[in-house]
């Protein structure tokens, strides 16, 4: 078997100093990447900062023999994240990896969240990959060549109680993806996402304690690096990942129900059934395959 390595990339992963994150630096170092490791280093709402996890997780790279640099940079700020891709600038010379792992948790029930408890988790987890990729995407473009994985989750794709805010930008992650598929397609740049269920920091309290050793991120990990590695030839997709199981999730569409005469509410009420039927669905690759029924119908 032919192992995957990453000698002569270099790797930004944000939110490494802990959990998935930390996995993620340490398996692309091992197999040769150059990385950036990038922690804020505060709690898992987001409060406080430390250089400490950030710098913990280079000198165990170092001690390995890799190659590593530190960065404690808030990435839901332009200056972090504009830093972060300028620290892989000047230390390594370029970029080719981006992986947006960072994120915080505000959970509380919608009747209860604070318009500042939604504010921050999407400034982490959404913006925050949109500015660490952007500042990078100059120099991806150029290079013809690049890698993103954003970090989705279940909780976006199928909603959970008590995240909405968390959700939001989770599932705002899916469409951010898709899109910078299309537009990197001919750079060779490749961004997919990956919506993982593992035990870390962040998922202690909602994961069954029984479940800790199953569910280690070192079973996420392996999938991240595969959508990292140039032999990925997908660009677009969204996995989830766990427990040593990976799917591919997928945004389909039913038959549905149409008619050349404008829709009354007693119409749609009449044809509820068809309107809800997945039977058969279609994945389509761009909104323009996904307005072809429409056209059709139009123009028959």
């Amino acid at each position: 078997m032919t192992e995957l390595r990453y000698d002569g990339r270099v790797a930004v992963v944000t939110g490494a100093g802990h959990g998935l994150g930390r996995q993620h630096a340490l398996e692309l170092a091992a197999r040769g990447a150059k990385v950036v490791v990038n922690d804020l280093g505060g709690d898992r709402t987001g409060a406080g900062a430390s250089a400490g996890p950030a710098e913990q997780v280079v000198e165990e790279i170092r001690k390995n023999g890799g190659e590593a640099v530190a960065d404690a940079g808030n990435v839901a700020t332009t200056e972090g994240a504009q830093g972060l891709i300028q620290a892989a600038l000047d230390t390594f010379g370029k970029v080719d990896i981006v992986i947006n792992n960072a994120g915080i948790l505000r959970d509380k029930s919608f009747k209860n969240m604070s318009v500042e408890e939604f504010d921050s988790v999407i400034a982490v987890h959404l913006r925050g990959s949109f500015l660490v990729a952007s500042a990078a995407w100059a120099h991806l473009r150029e290079q013809g060549y690049g890698r993103i994985v954003n970090t989705s989750s279940p909780a976006g794709l199928f909603g959970n109680f008590g995240q909405a805010n968390y959700a939001t930008a989770k599932m705002g992650l899916v469409g951010f993806t898709k899109t910078l598929a299309h537009e990197g397609a001919k750079y060779n740049i490749k961004a997919n996402a990956i919506a993982p269920v593992a035990w870390t920091r962040m998922t202690e309290d909602l994961l069954p304690a029984d479940f800790a050793d199953k569910l280690g991120v070192d079973q996420v990990t392996p999938l991240v690096a595969y959508l990292a590695h140039e032999e990925n030839p997908d660009s677009g997709e969204v996995y989830t990942v766990g427990g040593g199981r990976i799917a591919k999730i997928f945004v389909a569409e039913g038959p549905g129900y149409g008619q050349k005469e404008t829709l009354s509410v007693e119409a749609v009420r009449d044809n509820w059934a068809a309107i809800n039927s997945a039977d058969p669905l279609t994945v389509f690759k761009n909104v323009g395959e996904q307005m072809g029924p429409l056209i059709q119908q139009l123009t028959s």
